[in-house]
C-alpha cells in the first residue's frame, strides 16, 4: 500500500496513542469537578495548555480546546461576528479556504452579513492590492489560511496583518491546519488561529483555537463554564494530552521532515512534468507536502479509482469537498473550469519513501497512457 493523502489525514503516532492511553487511565474524573480527582485532571490540562502556549508564544489563557478544526473555525468566525456586529457586518475571505471557513461565512451571509472574496495572484497568494480595496471601516473580520489544503500555497500572513493594523475593529483569523508542525507559524499580528492534531499524527476529535486574550467572542456551544467561558462541555483530558504530545513530537522534527518531503516533491514534479497529459497546479513556492495536478483525456476520479485498485491512495480535492464540482482553489488561480474539474491532490509525509514516489509515477503513467 502507498498512502499519498496525508493532507486529509495522518496515521496516529504510537507515542501519541501511548500518551492518550496513560492519560485516560490516570485521569478518570471530570476536569470540571471540584473534588481532588477532578482538579488533578484540570491541572494536567492546564499544563498542556502552557506547553502549547509556549510553542506559539501566547498566554495559556489564549488556548481553547475544541473537537476539531471545523469547530475552531466556526467558533472563531461566528464568535467574532456576533461580538463585533455593532462595528459592522463586513467580512473578507478567499476562495482557497476550507469548507469549515466558507461554510460559516455563507451561513452568516444568510443572516445579513456581507462577505467579500479577495482575488488571488497567479502564484495562489492573496492579492494584497485587492485586499486593501475591499477593506472598509465596517470590516470586522478577515479570514485567510496559512497554507491552503488543495494547492499548498503559503500566504503572506505577516504582510496581511500589517495591512489590517490600520483597521481598528477588524480581526484577523488564520486557519493554520495545514501549517502547524510542518512550517513555522506565528501569532504575531493574528487575533485567532486554528489547527487540529490529526493533520500531524495526532488523534481525531480534538482541535485548538488560539484567541488573543483581549478579544471577546460569543460562544457557539452553551452550557456553563468549562476550561474557558468561550466553549462549554466536559474537556476530554486524554485527547488534550494527546494533542500536546503530537505537537511536541512533530514540531521538534519539523525541519528534518520538511527537507525529506521537499526532496520527494521535487522528484514528483520532475517525474510528472514529463507527462504531456499532466499540468501542475501547485506553485513552486507551495509547501512541499502538497502537489496538485490536473489531468487531460481522463477523468480525475477514474484515475483515482485506478490507482486505488493498485493500492495507491490519493485524493481529487480536499476530503471535505463535494464530489463532481470544480476545485475552487484551482479555478481561482487558473480561471479554467475544465482544468479545475479534473484535479488530483498528492500529499506527502516523512513516512513517504523514494520508492513510493517511483512506484506512483510508474503506475500513474501506465494509467494515463492506457
Amino acid at each position: 500500500m502507498i498512502y499519498l493523502d496525508y493532507a486529509a489525514d495522518t496515521p496516529v503516532a504510537s507515542e501519541v496513542l501511548d500518551a492518550y492511553y496513560d492519560a485516560a487511565k490516570t485521569y478518570i474524573a471530570n476536569p470540571n469537578a471540584h473534588h481532588v480527582l477532578g482538579q488533578a485532571a484540570k491541572a494536567h490540562i492546564n499544563e498542556i495548555a502552557k506547553e502549547i502556549a509556549n510553542y506559539f508564544n501566547v498566554a495559556p489563557e489564549e488556548v481553547i480546546f475544541t473537537s476539531g478544526a471545523t469547530e475552531s473555525n466556526n467558533l472563531a468566525i461566528k464568535g467574532v461576528a456576533a461580538s463585533n456586529r455593532r462595528y459592522g457586518k463586513h467580512m473578507i475571505t478567499s476562495y482557497l479556504e476550507h469548507s469549515s471557513v466558507t461554510g460559516p461565512m455563507s451561513a452568516l451571509a444568510q443572516e445579513g452579513y456581507e462577505v467579500d472574496y479577495v482575488d488571488l495572484l497567479p502564484n495562489g497568494q492573496i492579492d494584497l492590492k485587492h485586499l486593501k480595496e475591499l477593506l472598509r471601516p465596517d470590516t470586522i473580520l478577515v479570514s485567510v489560511c496559512a497554507v491552503d489544503s488543495e494547492l499548498g500555497t503559503i500566504q503572506p500572513i505577516q504582510e496581511i496583518a500589517g495591512i489590517l493594523k490600520e483597521y481598528e475593529h477588524c480581526k484577523f483569523h488564520v486557519d493554520a491546519t495545514q501549517a502547524v508542525a510542518k512550517i513555522s507559524v506565528s501569532m504575531e499580528g493574528v487575533d485567532l488561529m486554528t489547527f487540529a492534531p490529526h493533520k500531524f499524527y495526532g488523534l481525531h476529535g480534538s482541535g485548538v483555537l488560539l484567541k488573543k486574550q483581549a478579544l471577546r467572542i460569543a460562544p457557539i456551544i452553551h452550557g456553563g463554564v468549562s476550561t474557558t467561558i468561550f466553549r462549554s462541555g466536559t474537556p476530554t483530558t486524554a485527547l488534550i494530552v494527546a494533542t500536546g504530545e503530537a505537537l511536541k513530537l512533530y514540531s521538534a522534527k519539523q525541519e528534518k521532515h520538511y527537507e525529506h518531503v521537499k526532496a520527494l516533491n521535487q522528484m514528483l514534479r520532475e517525474g510528472l512534468s514529463k507527462n504531456s497529459k499532466v499540468r501542475i497546479n501547485s506553485p513552486e513556492t507551495s509547501v512541499p507536502f502538497i502537489l496538485n495536478i490536473s489531468v487531460k483525456d481522463k477523468k480525475a476520479l477514474e484515475v483515482q479509482e485506478a490507482l486505488a485498485e493498485k493500492e495507491i491512495y490519493i485524493s481529487t480535492k480536499s476530503a471535505c469537498s463535494t464530489l463532481n464540482t470544480p476545485s475552487r482553489s484551482v479555478m481561482a488561480i487558473t480561471k479554467e473550469r475544465k482544468r479545475a474539474m479534473n484535479t488530483l491532490r498528492i500529499s506527502l509525509s516523512h513516512l513517504t519513501t523514494k520508492e513510493d514516489i517511483e512506484t506512483f509515477i510508474t503506475v500513474f503513467n501506465e494509467i494515463m497512457n492506457a
